[in-house]
């Protein structure tokens, strides 16, 4: 049987098994990038570091990232695709061992250098994968698997962290990353075809692609859209004990609801997307931003606040959802370095958004970021309507 070109690979039902592989290595990528959140105390303490210095760990992590979504399909071109994603996966184990084992603040952040590189590539490459592995009309709810497995490991990794590290130390915390990574390696292997790279040159410069005006409308929307969601996301634990007067064991209880609930919302929205795509581009950041404001109004009624973020967590997780289906319509004949783009464009806008939303939290008070984030929110239904009347005018 003659080898598969670029354009042929086989697509079956078999190659759902692929697709769990990746929802699960993507968990453990999030849940990696996250874990310092909870963390930073007893890293700083025991490695006689500031706090400060032990956050910039999970800025190391996005800057990697942002490089290496920017140059991957480059720096791998004529690579079989399934041997780069597993380089990618091994990075994420030797991340793992080398956070657990370092002496020192610069070996930590030699373990979280690899770990961005692992996300950006991996994170790059998946919506191009996905798009060969699985039929046209399955890619949605294949990414919306990618993006529910993105959900649970960003909500519950801060928690979970912090527990773990109070059960066996931050070490043991991080060390736990090694057998999950290996089992997904693994997997990822056994069920992954060979995906031959693609034949010609188009990915070279991945900024190209912002001369499309659909591109640069669509990657605006997702900027705002990811500035806005972590401008408050990345404030909700001291919103939740400072303004709504959540303890630790309630407080848990709301982000595990809020994962859940993002589950969801990833498995109904995904079914809607081949029809309603860019009527959802636009809806969804705009019930976000009405639910930012319905949490400034309704802090002081836990309940409520409950109920505003399980809304939260429903609709939040799939908006990424959206805007992946939409870089596998808008550029199918070049998705690696369209998710290259993306990505790099996802990571600048949650590192602006946390640092932004920080600076408002702390001077203003914790209802301007959250205030900020409805703005933002706005912004991105507006470029994503942009979008839409750029489309069917190009029709």
């Amino acid at each position: 049987m003659a080898e598969l070109t670029y354009r042929e690979t086989l697509k079956s039902p078999a190659a759902w098994g692929a697709v769990g592989s990746m929802a699960l290595t993507v968990s453990v990528l999030i849940a990696s990038e996250f874990m310092p959140v909870s963390l930073l105390t007893p890293i700083a303490r025991d490695l006689t570091m500031l706090e400060g210095q032990v956050g910039q760990a999970i800025s190391a992590s996005g800057f990697f990232a942002v490089v290496t979504s920017l140059f991957v399909a480059r720096l791998t071109a004529g690579i079989d695709r399934k041997t780069v994603l597993t380089w990618f996966s091994v990075l994420l184990v030797l991340s793992a061992v080398v956070v657990t084992f370092a002496p020192n603040y610069w070996i930590l952040m030699a373990g979280r250098a690899l770990l961005g590189i692992a996300i950006g590539g991996f994170w790059s490459m998946s919506t191009a994968i996905v798009m060969r592995l699985l039929p046209t009309d399955q890619v949605p709810k294949g990414l919306a698997a990618l993006n529910a497995g993105n959900a649970i490991a960003a909500t519950i990794s801060a928690p979970l962290g912090s527990f773990l590290g109070e059960l066996i130390g931050w070490r043991g915390a991080f060390f736990l990353v090694v057998p999950l990574a290996l089992v997904a390696l693994a997997w990822q292997w056994m069920t992954t075809p060979d995906l031959p790279a693609e034949d010609d040159k188009r990915t070279a410069n991945v900024f190209r692609l912002l001369a499309r005006r659909q591109v640069a409308l669509g990657m605006t929307a997702i900027l705002l859209l990811f500035m806005g969601q972590f401008s408050l996301f990345t404030y909700l634990r001291p919103y939740l004990e400072s303004a709504s007067g959540f303890g630790v064991t309630s407080l848990s209880l709301v982000m595990l609801l809020m994962g859940l609930a993002g589950v969801a919302g990833t498995w109904s929205i995904s079914r809607l997307l081949p029809h309603w795509l860019y009527t959802l581009a636009i809806g969804m950041p705009l019930t976000m931003a009405l639910l930012a404001v319905g949490l400034v109004a309704a802090s002081s009624s836990p309940l409520a606040v409950t109920l505003l973020l399980g809304a939260w967590g429903f609709v939040g997780t799939a908006a990424p959802v959206a805007w992946g289906t939409w870089l596998a319509q808008v550029l199918s004949d070049d998705a690696e370095a369209g998710g290259g783009l993306q990505v790099a464009v996802i990571q600048f806008a949650i590192t602006l958004g946390a640092a932004l939303g920080g600076l408002l939290f702390d001077h203003v008070g914790w209802w301007s970021s959250f205030l900020f984030a409805a703005l933002l929110l706005v912004g991105s239904s507006l470029a994503a309507f942009a979008a839409r009347s750029n489309w069917e005018n190009a029709k």
